[in-house]
């Protein structure tokens, strides 16, 4: 295993006791929810105020107590990328384009780790604001397979572990991103296909979730590394699936979408977000999962908010 960023829910500070009079203390639970809003051209747009959306939970309305744009909040970002037999060509570019990407994003107050994950998941780099041990760690992405020979393919066989995906996902949420405060992020790079996790897909979109952390997935293949094997190739299915629950999105590679203009958008949206926190109606600490939706009163308006939440348990 390795050692593995706010919570779901924020406590108001607790009213400090005055001399004279006894003080009645009282816990405020809010639901912070990060999101971004596109026109229909997909331009992000931020001239928003709370009166212009509508925040539902299970169907019912709430009202925000606080709503900001947030482009300066801490952000902690976990950079996952797949180095299983699949991924063996493309590497090379992945430490080069991560590389830029550290620099860009990470503003002083920012930290970030880095994970590679194949047959195992380690961790390269722990949090850090230095890019300069950030691209060091980066050095460190090699080829992890525990598939024989010179050149394994991306499928394994028998029961051997190949791409442990949704357990690198689960760790990064749960070891290193859950006891975070501001915002959170994790930024994956991989082919989408897992083989031999040990959590599924919904324990690691439900970790994300519990983490407060969005999933923003890069769908980057080499499909040479499919021909020939009677296997039918990589989807992007599992990553659409992890990025839409969480509020993230979903990018694929081409020869007109490249790693650094992928980069570029994801720290563009990532500085474009709004802020909204709210006192649920339902004060149930009943551990239960809450749908989440915010509606725009201009309906030509796109939100990209995670879907839900896991309540507190009391």
């Amino acid at each position: 295993m390795i050692a593995m960023g706010a919570a779901v829910y924020a406590q108001r500070p607790k009213a400090e006791p005055q001399e004279e009079l006894p003080t009645i203390k009282v816990d405020v639970e809010l639901v912070n929810v990060m999101f971004t809003v596109r026109n229909k051209n997909n331009a992000l747009i931020s001239t928003l105020t709370k009166d212009d959306l509508a925040v539902y939970e299970d169907g019912k309305a709430q009202t925000a107590k606080y709503f900001t744009r947030e482009t300066n909040l801490p952000l902690t970002i976990g950079l996952l990328v797949d180095v299983s037999g699949s991924q063996e060509t493309l590497i090379p570019q992945e430490k080069y384009a991560a590389g830029q990407f550290f620099d860009q994003v990470l503003k002083p107050k920012d930290m970030a780790f880095l994970i590679s994950f194949g047959a195992d998941a380690e961790l390269l780099q722990d949090s850090t604001n230095s890019t300069k041990l950030l691209k060091r760690g980066l050095e460190g992405l090699r080829l992890s397979t525990s598939v024989g020979g010179l050149h394994p393919g991306p499928v394994p066989t028998s029961k051997q572990k190949g791409t442990i995906l949704y357990d690198a996902v689960y760790l990064a949420a749960n070891e290193k991103l859950k006891s975070e405060v501001g915002r959170k992020a994790i930024v994956l790079i991989t082919d989408g296909m897992d083989f031999g996790s040990t959590y599924k897909l919904k324990d690691a979109i439900e970790m994300a979730h519990r983490a407060d952390t969005m999933i923003y997935s890069i769908y980057y293949v080499d499909q040479r590394a499919y021909y020939g094997r009677g296997f039918g190739g990589a989807s992007d299915s599992d990553l659409k699936k992890m990025s839409e629950e969480t509020g993230g999105r979903l990018f694929h590679v081409g020869r007109n979408n490249t790693l650094e203009d992928i980069f570029k958008q994801i720290q563009e949206e990532m500085r474009s977000q709004y802020a909204l926190a709210y006192s649920p109606t339902n004060d149930s600490r009943d551990g239960s999962y809450r749908k989440l939706e915010i509606r725009p009163n201009d309906r030509a308006l796109k939100v990209q908010a995670r879907k839900g939440y896991y309540a507190a348990k009391g």
